[in-house]
């Protein structure tokens, strides 16, 4: 018999298991969740450097606490693959990302250990207060454990639920991943001592017998002493921000040191005193698996690669990236223009911001996971005269919506939006998904919103951004690579609210809006080989809308079919709110808008999630074939 690289992991397939081994065991084991980590996202992709960090940390959550009846809750989610492995999911951790197949983030729905779904960052405190509070309201005596890093403590939501947990009173236990060293000062055995003892039953009853005598002190001695001891604690353990929010520091500890991490998380979790707790982990990114360690973003995502020398399989392309496109668009137009200024939160390198950091790194700004914090900081950089650009993923400006509404659009300030992953995102999931920006984007009066249908159009979408400097505007465009047309050196700028005819027809209309627009192309090839002749347009802008393209649309076919990559609610919608309110669908106008489905897709690959959503040149073929009656033909298409 081959004898198995991972003895111990293959013995506890759920935490019960695991916590019927002894603690001299757990290092171990340990190290074999870690290498099952590296070897299933060798097979599969996704992000593996904050799991390799919190291997150890995982372990001893789940050999200290009784999960899931205790809640674990992971934030970013994206740390939580060791958590999958070890709760029940080994079987299926190879299916990661794949259709059918485990999510890349905690997901309710998955297993009853994930308590909540963490695909965007900060929520954890938040959820885990809520839970706490109802676990009391229940007379239950529950622990519920946030564990928040990987960045997600820059958001001010983390705060305000801090701010929220020190009036509570309930069972709440945070574990502040700290894996980038950015808060925590050296870490070492003096350290775990004073964290042990400082967590320790003793000195808990000796701080309340403390506090007893204090309460009959007069009241400036009494705040006096209080306060003296939490500094006191705060000089040697690096905690009085948190102290001062209300939470009981303890740290920092070796987050990759079991001994340390045990015995501390054994004192909270028996500890009877109401107020929340922090426990600052120190933790290295990427940790016990070598190219990790030695890359400069510690292999935050990856696609396939060979475990022994950490090399990804990534596919080559001719064609460039959307997102290096707006890049070097945005770069041409600083070259020419000193106010252009760029702004990301926490996602440099996905939004393509760091080759703009590497030309212009003084007016480059990265504010950290705080969305809500980026869009003002440009509004307020706005009314100086400068022209900021927010780089941000569709899904996660959804988190800034009211700063977009009331520190943006309603003062008229010209803060251009590029909204990147717009449409469905494959392997990332529902969480990830560009999928409602025009619709609540297209409802803010005065906003000029454009999207990008291939490589070139976005360069002179950058443009039109630039020159635009009386209001705001939105660029959304889609993940994944153009469609390999010859580049400009810089883009031009396009009349505001003007589409383009692509290909002349007279029998059926098709108006795309975005990513959608080769799909709709094939479309107009075949249905033409049908004999239906048909016209092809690329709307460009859903605001202001091309309104005298839309009605010359309408008025010389027989069909007009809209199609984009977004909810309904948007492009379609504004479509026929002109067509009903203009009069033009009085005449019998055949009119199908084709947007996403009324459901969040799971992760899958794009072209299979586009075929789920109904929207490839298949679909656009039916749709056009159906509105003309020619059933058993849109049967067959």
């Amino acid at each position: 018999m081959t004898a198995t690289k991972t003895p111990l992991l293959d013995l506890c397939p759920t935490p019960a298991k695991l916590r019927a081994l002894k603690p001299e065991q757990l290092r171990q084991f340990a190290d074999e969740l870690r290498t099952e980590t590296v070897d299933a996202v060798s097979v599969t992709g996704g992000h593996l450097g904050a799991g390799l960090g919190v291997v150890e940390l995982t372990v001893a959550l789940h050999y200290v606490f009784d999960t899931p009846g205790d809640r674990l809750i992971w934030d970013v989610g994206h740390q939580c693959y060791p958590h999958k492995i070890l709760t029940g999911r080994r079987d299926r951790i190879r299916t990661l990302r794949m259709g059918g197949g485990l999510s890349g983030f905690t997901k309710r729905t998955e297993s009853e250990y994930d308590p909540f779904g963490a695909g965007h960052s900060s929520t954890s405190i938040s959820a885990g207060l809520g839970m706490a509070v109802a676990s009391g309201l229940k007379g239950e005596r529950k622990n519920v454990i946030a564990v928040i890093g990987d960045g997600a403590m820059s958001a001010g939501m983390a705060y305000e639920a801090m701010n929220n947990a020190a009036s509570a009173k309930s069972r709440l236990i945070v574990v502040l991943n700290d894996n980038d060293m950015s808060i925590a000062p050296p870490v070492g055995a003096m350290s775990a001592y004073l964290s042990r003892l400082i967590s320790s039953k003793p000195y808990l009853s000796l701080r309340h017998l403390a506090k007893e005598i204090a309460d009959q002190l007069p009241r400036p001695l009494r705040n006096a002493a209080r306060r003296a001891e939490e500094y006191a604690r705060g000089m040697v353990t690096g905690g009085t921000l948190f102290e001062e929010l209300g939470f009981y520091y303890i740290g920092p500890i070796d987050g990759h040191n079991l001994d340390h991490l045990l015995p501390v998380l054994q004192n909270v979790r028996d500890a009877d005193d109401g107020k929340p707790v922090l426990i600052h982990v120190v933790t290295k990114k990427g940790k016990g698996y070598a190219p990790a360690e030695a890359s400069a973003d510690k292999l935050h995502a990856v696609a396939k690669f060979d475990v022994v020398t950490g090399a990804q399989s990534k596919p080559k392309s001719n064609a460039p990236t959307f997102t290096r496109v707006f890049a070097q668009s945005l770069i041409a137009e600083a070259e020419a223009d000193p106010t252009i200024v760029a702004i990301n939160a926490a996602m440099p390198s996905g939004t393509g911001l760091d080759l703009f950091a590497e030309r212009f790194p003084e007016r480059c700004f990265d504010v950290g996971i705080a969305e809500q914090h980026a869009v003002t900081f440009a509004a307020g950089m706005a009314t100086e005269g400068f022209k900021p650009f927010v780089a941000i993923y569709s899904t996660f400006l959804q988190r800034a919506y009211d700063q977009v509404i009331h520190d943006v659009v309603l003062q008229h300030l010209p803060v251009r939006f590029a909204l990147d992953r717009a449409g469905l995102v494959g392997a990332d999931g529902a969480t990830h998904a560009g999928s409602f920006d025009v619709a609540y984007l297209g409802c803010l009066p005065d906003i000029v919103l454009m999207a990008a249908a291939d490589e070139v159009d976005l360069m002179h979408m950058v443009a039109t951004q630039a020159a635009i400097d009386d209001r705001a505007s939105a660029l959304r465009y889609p993940r994944g690579e153009g469609v390999g047309l010859e580049m400009p050196e810089r883009g031009s700028v396009l009349p505001l609210g003007k589409g383009r005819i692509l290909q002349e027809g007279t029998k059926v209309a098709i108006l795309s809006y975005g990513g959608r627009l080769a799909e709709a192309r094939k479309a107009a090839a075949e249905l033409g080989a049908r004999g239906l002749s048909t016209t092809l347009a690329d709307a460009r802008f859903a605001k202001p809308l091309d309104e005298e393209l839309v009605r010359r649309l309408a008025l010389e076919h027989e069909v007009l079919i809209t199609i984009e990559e977004g909810s309904v609610g948007g492009f379609g919608s504004f479509v026929l709110h002109f067509l009903a309110t203009s009069g033009l669908l009085d005449g019998g106008l055949k009119i199908r808008p084709m947007v996403l489905p009324d459901l969040y897709l799971d992760h899958e690959s794009p072209a299979k999630q586009y075929e789920t959503a109904g929207l490839t040149a298949r679909h656009i073929v039916a749709t056009a074939l159906q509105a003309l009656g020619i059933e058993n033909a849109a049967a067959r298409a």
